[in-house]
C-alpha cells in the first residue's frame, strides 16, 4: 500500500479507528485474485462463460473469497451477469439495518457515509434469516484509497476462543438493539433518519402489523416516543456451518452505538437514541477493552480488496467479514459499490462439540 493510500486511512480527529489488517494480508491475493484478461476475447470487456463460472466456482469454494479484476467492464448489470455465475438466488435486502437504495435490478448501495468507517461484520448477522453470500461490484472509484477489507473468520474465531472474551460471548451471547424511527414522525429530523424506519424494515405502514412482523423473525418489540419502535433480537455470537463442520464468530461490531460517533448528524445523539446498539445477551455492556478486543482480532487476519473500476468480489458471508475505512474523496471523484445479497439461510446456532 502506497504512502498516499495509508495516508488516506488516517483515523478521523480523537477517534480510534481500526487498523483493519497487520500490513500482510492473511491469505495470499494469488489464491483468489482471477484476471480477466485470461478470459476476455480480443481486448473486449469480460462477459460469463462456462470456464469462467468454473474457476470462480472453484475458488469461492475452496477459499470463500473471489476477486476478479480487469474485466474492462463500467456498468452494474454487466458486472452482476459475472457475479451471478456464482452467487444464486438473489434475495432483496429485506429486514436489514440500512435504508440502502436500488441502484438498478436487485442491485443496492452500501448505504453508509463515505465519512464514516464500517467495522467489521457479517452480513445480517442481526436477524435469524441471514445471508450465504455478498458481491460488490466497483462502478465508480476514486483515484487512490476506498479499499474494503476482509478479514478470514476461521483464524479469527480460533484467535478470539483462546481468550476470556471469546469464552463470555460463547457463554452470554449477544443482543442487537435496534431503534427504527417512524417515518412520519421524524420527516422533519433527518438526523436520526439514517437507518430504516420500521414502515422500511417491516414492509408495512400499520403499527400492529410492523409489531407482529418483527415478532414473527424473533424480534421483542416495544414502542418508544414519537412512535419509536424498539426491537432486540437475542442470538448466539457464534454459528455452526456444515459446509465446514465447526462452529465460526458470526457477529456484527458494525452494530455497536460507538460506531456512530463517527457518523455526521447522528454523532450528537445518546446512545438510547441511537439507530443500533450491541450488549451480550445478558443485557450488559461491553467494556471499552473488550470491544478493541473484538476489533483487534478481526484486524489481524484482514486482507484489503484493491478496487478499480469493473472488479468484482464475491465474499463467503460466513468465513469473511467484511468493513471498508472512512473515504476522503478529492474533488468530482465518486465511489460507489454495487451490492448483491445472496442466497438466505436460518440460523441454527451452534453445535456442541464443534469448536
Amino acid at each position: 500500500m502506497s504512502a498516499n493510500t495509508a495516508e488516506a486511512f488516517a483515523p478521523l480527529p480523537n477517534i480510534t479507528e481500526p487498523k483493519w489488517w497487520t500490513g500482510t494480508p492473511a491469505i495470499s491475493p494469488d489464491l483468489f485474485a482471477i484476471d480477466g484478461n485470461d478470459y476476455r476475447v480480443n481486448g473486449e470487456p469480460l462477459v460469463a462463460s462456462a470456464a469462467l463460472a468454473e474457476h470462480m466456482q472453484k475458488t469461492f469454494d475452496n477459499v470463500g473469497l473471489v476477486h476478479v479484476i480487469n474485466t474492462g467492464l463500467d456498468d452494474l448489470q454487466s458486472m452482476r451477469l459475472i457475479a451471478t455465475q456464482v452467487l444464486k438466488n438473489e434475495r432483496k435486502y429485506e429486514g436489514g439495518a440500512n435504508p440502502r437504495k436500488t441502484i438498478e435490478k436487485n442491485v443496492y448501495e452500501v448505504g453508509a457515509p463515505l465519512e464514516a468507517w464500517l467495522h467489521y461484520h457479517h452480513e445480517m448477522a442481526y436477524i435469524g434469516s441471514s445471508t450465504k453470500m455478498v458481491s460488490f461490484m466497483a462502478h465508480k472509484m476514486p483515484s487512490e484509497g476506498g479499499y474494503t477489507f476482509v478479514s478470514d473468520n476461521c483464524q479469527a474465531t480460533d484467535a478470539l476462543m483462546a481468550t476470556d472474551f471469546g469464552q463470555k460471548l460463547k457463554k452470554l451471547g449477544l443482543c442487537y438493539h435496534r431503534n427504527l424511527s417512524d417515518r412520519d414522525s421524524y420527516l422533519d429530523r433527518l438526523d436520526i433518519g439514517v437507518y430504516n424506519h420500521w414502515q422500511q424494515s417491516m414492509l408495512t405502514d400499520d403499527p400492529d402489523e410492523a409489531v407482529a412482523e418483527a415478532q414473527s423473525r424473533g424480534l421483542e418489540v416495544e414502542w418508544g416516543p414519537d412512535r419509536l419502535l424498539k426491537t432486540r433480537y437475542y442470538i448466539s455470537a457464534f454459528e455452526f456451518f456444515p459446509q465446514l463442520d465447526r462452529n465460526l464468530l458470526y457477529a456484527s461490531m458494525a452494530d455497536d452505538g460507538t460506531w456512530f460517533d463517527t457518523w455526521p448528524l447522528v454523532q450528537h445523539l445518546p446512545a438510547e437514541e441511537r439507530p443500533l446498539k450491541l450488549t451480550f445477551g445478558d443485557g450488559t455492556e461491553m467494556t471499552a477493552e473488550e470491544k478493541a478486543l473484538f476489533i483487534k482480532i478481526y484486524d489481524d487476519f484482514g486482507i484489503p480488496i484493491p478496487w478499480k473500476v469493473g472488479d468484482i468480489a464475491l465474499i463467503c458471508n460466513y468465513r469473511f467479514a467484511h468493513g471498508r475505512p472512512a473515504v476522503h474523496l478529492k474533488e468530482g471523484e465518486q465511489r460507489e459499490l454495487g451490492v448483491l445479497i445472496g442466497e438466505s439461510f436460518d440460523r441454527l446456532q451452534t453445535v456442541d462439540d464443534k469448536w
